[in-house]
C-alpha cells in the first residue's frame, strides 16, 4: 500500500476537541501508521476576526498524540466560510499522497485495509440530495450540473451514473466532503480553490437562483475529482464511512446511529485521563460520554431500521434534550 499522510483541520473550540478524538483514535487503532497526521491550523489575519489558533493545552496534547500542527493562512475564505479551510489548507501539505478527513471523524479500523488508488481520487458518498434545489420552471439537475462541467471544460456525460433515472439527484456526481484523497495535494488544492472561487464569483446562468452556501465545497469537489480522472468510490473503499472510519458529525448522532465499534473507540479514547483534562470542557463529551447520556440517546433508535432522513433523527434527539452540536 502506498504510504500517505492524513490531513484534518484543527482550530480553537469544537474542532480542537474533535481533533483530539481523531488523533487519539488513529493512535489507538493504527499505532504503526507510517504516514503523518497533519492538523492544519488557520492563523490570525484579516479573514479571522478572532484568533482561530489552538489552545496551549490542546496543542500540547495533540503533539503528544503524534500530530503535526501545520499553520496556514486563509487568503480567501476564513470565518465567512470555515468549510473553505479544507480547500486552502491543502497548499500547506507536503506534496505527497494524502487522505483528507473532516475533524469530526474517528478512525475505528485498520487503514491498510483500504484499497486507496491515489492516482484516481474519490470522496465520500455518505450524503443526501442537498444541492441543487430544483424550482418549478427552473433548470433541472442535468442542466444545472452540466453548466458547471461546461464552465470548466469537463465531460459531463462520463460523470453520470446511468443506473439512476434522469433527473434523480443520485444520477449526478455529488459527494460529501467528509473525506477525499489524491496523490498531489498542491495540484488538487489549487484546482479546488480555483473552481470554488469561480463558482462563487462567476456562476453560470443556471445557478443564478441557487443557494451556494454552505454547499460550495460540495459543489466544487465532484468537478475537481472528475477533472483528475476520479469518480465514485469502489467497494475497496467501503471502509471509509464504514469499518475503518466514522464521520459522526455530532456525538449525539454517533450514539444514535453509528456502530458499536464506533461507540467503543470513542469511549475508550475519551475517558483517558490525559484527554479528559481538556475534553471535560466540551459539552458533547461531558454530557454524552462522561455523564452517560449518550447511552440514553442510543437506546432511542433501532440501528437496523433508522429513519431515512437525518433530520428525523435530530428532531427526536432534540425533543429528548439529547441533541448537542
Amino acid at each position: 500500500m502506498t504510504a500517505f499522510n492524513i490531513l484534518a483541520v484543527a482550530q480553537a473550540g469544537r474542532l480542537e476537541h474533535e481533533a483530539l478524538l481523531l488523533a487519539a483514535s488513529l493512535r489507538d487503532t493504527n499505532p504503526d501508521f507510517a504516514g503523518a497526521l497533519y492538523l492544519a491550523e488557520p492563523q490570525p489575519g484579516p479573514k479571522w476576526p478572532t484568533d482561530p489558533r489552538l489552545s496551549d493545552a490542546g496543542r500540547g496534547l495533540l503533539t503528544d498524540l503524534g500530530a503535526t500542527i501545520l499553520p496556514f493562512e486563509a487568503r480567501v475564505f476564513g470565518a465567512r466560510y470555515p468549510q473553505g479551510n479544507k480547500i486552502e489548507a491543502l497548499a500547506a501539505l507536503p506534496d505527497e499522497p494524502f487522505l483528507f478527513l473532516d475533524t469530526d471523524t474517528l478512525v475505528t479500523g485498520r487503514l491498510d485495509a483500504l484499497a486507496l488508488d491515489f492516482s484516481r481520487p474519490s470522496a465520500s458518498m455518505r450524503r443526501e440530495g442537498t444541492w441543487p434545489t430544483i424550482e418549478l420552471y427552473g433548470p433541472g439537475y442535468a442542466e444545472t450540473w452540466k453548466s458547471l462541467y461546461d464552465r470548466f471544460g469537463l465531460d459531463f456525460e462520463s460523470s453520470l451514473d446511468l443506473s439512476q433515472p434522469d433527473e434523480f439527484w443520485q444520477r449526478y456526481l455529488y459527494f460529501n466532503a467528509g473525506w477525499y484523497f489524491h496523490q498531489r495535494p498542491q495540484a488538487f488544492g489549487a484546482r479546488f480553490l480555483h473552481y470554488a472561487c469561480e463558482i462563487n464569483d462567476n456562476r453560470p446562468e443556471a445557478l443564478v437562483c441557487q443557494e451556494i452556501y454552505p454547499w460550495l465545497d460540495q459543489i466544487a469537489l465532484p468537478l475537481v475529482v472528475h477533472s483528475f480522472g476520479g469518480g465514485r468510490p469502489g467497494p475497496g473503499l467501503d471502509g471509509l464511512d464504514g469499518d475503518v472510519t466514522c464521520h459522526y458529525r455530532s456525538l449525539s448522532l454517533l450514539y444514535a446511529r453509528e456502530s458499536d465499534r464506533a461507540v467503543e473507540v470513542l469511549e475508550r479514547v475519551a475517558t483517558r485521563k490525559e484527554l479528559r483534562r481538556v475534553l471535560r470542557y466540551w459539552p458533547q463529551v461531558k454530557t454524552l460520554v462522561y455523564r452517560n447520556q449518550g447511552r440514553k440517546a442510543r437506546a432511542m433508535f433501532d440501528r437496523t431500521n433508522l429513519p431515512h432522513r437525518e433530520q428525523i433523527i435530530r428532531n427526536r434527539l432534540k425533543a429528548a434534550g439529547l441533541w448537542l452540536r
